[in-house]
């Protein structure tokens, strides 16, 4: 199986030399990656990556684009933000021919092994990350080896990526500042996981709302949670349980919203008379909320759309600048905030 080296184009014995193992070694681990130990499959799946490989049947009908597959790496499929979202990236990916595979990064190592052989075998030509990470391990260098992707939601400057997103910083900061103009000083901010960068441009712009006006940011007005209804409950819980518990709550997305009134309304308060709340993302649920939720309205739809038409333009060869697509986003008011009692 042994590959000739007609055009300069990576053959296997790179491979092997790379991965310090023999050629059929590199064969066995490629079709048969069962066959052989974890140890060596690591090292065999890098060396492809590192030296850019494939297997030159493949190569002919990647030329041609047939295989027509996008990979979208999502972080969590449970979480219906993203439904909206791949939507908008099926309805351009559908007008041209192209089928959709869905990846869930939430058991991320489990998967590791099943992304790069995708990459491998060349069964995708491009990868969507709705995520702020590559789901395996690849230097910048190593990246020039990866089919062409794009990155929507997240915004991650080192991975020099095209990026669709929104202003994170200054949709929080709105949010927080609308709580303060209906006259609330004592506001408190569920963040999501630390490791998000999206949720770093948030609090910085909670922060930033707070020290404008003048007022203190309290640490212990900043619970971290992880984005869902029962994080959200739990760190209303410790809020509202606090001397002096804030009169107002920003959460980092609908669902923690959700669960904080959820919450608040189990602990005897009424909404928003005893407590406003305001969310981020809009999701259909939240104006169907009682009451109906305030948030930040994020182009979900159009995040998805705009970012497989910037993935089409790099399959198709144009040229494509590295940075950032931002897209608008506005606060929605609905009826969750109020003014404070006096």
């Amino acid at each position: 199986m042994e590959q000739r080296n007609d055009s300069g184009a990576a053959t296997m014995k790179d491979v092997a030399d790379a991965a310090g193992v023999s050629t059929a070694t590199v064969s066995r681990t490629l079709m048969n990656p069962e066959k052989v130990s974890s140890q060596t499959r690591q090292k065999v799946e890098q060396a492809v990556l590192d030296v850019g490989y494939f297997p030159h049947n493949l190569s002919r009908n990647f030329k041609r684009n047939e295989s027509k597959t996008i990979l979208v790496i999502v972080p969590d499929i449970s979480d219906p933000f993203f439904s909206e979202v791949i939507c908008g990236i099926e309805n351009v990916a559908a007008q041209e021919g192209y089928l959709i595979l869905i990846g869930d990064c939430k058991h991320q190592q489990k998967q590791e092994h099943a992304f790069i052989n995708l990459i491998i075998t060349k069964q995708i030509d491009g990868m969507v990350l709705l995520g702020s990470n590559i789901p395996f391990d690849a230097s910048t260098e190593e990246q020039k080896n990866l089919p062409p992707m794009v990155m929507a939601n997240e915004f991650t400057p080192e991975l020099k990526l095209p990026t669709v997103h929104i202003d994170n910083l200054t949709s929080s900061f709105n949010a927080t500042h609308y709580l303060q103009k209906l006259g609330h000083r004592r506001i408190a901010c569920i963040t999501g996981p630390e490791d998000m960068p999206l949720c770093k441009y948030r609090l910085e712009g909670y922060k930033k709302a707070m020290l404008r006006t003048g007022d203190k940011v309290r640490e212990d007005y900043i619970i971290r949670s992880d984005f869902s209804h029962e994080g959200g409950a739990k760190a209303t819980k410790r809020l509202l349980t606090m001397p002096e518990p804030p009169t107002a709550i920003f959460c980092h997305n609908d669902m923690m919203a959700l669960g904080a009134m959820w919450q608040a309304k189990r602990m005897g308060l009424k909404l928003p008379s005893a407590l406003s709340v305001v969310g981020f993302d809009n999701l259909k649920l939240s104006q169907y909320s009682d009451p109906p939720l305030t948030t930040i309205g994020q182009p979900r739809f159009e995040i998805g759309s705009q970012a497989m038409k910037l993935l089409l333009d790099q399959l198709q060869g144009h040229n494509i600048n590295v940075g950032s697509c931002l897209l608008d986003a506005d606060l929605i008011i609905r009826e969750s905030a109020q003014a404070p009692k006096s």
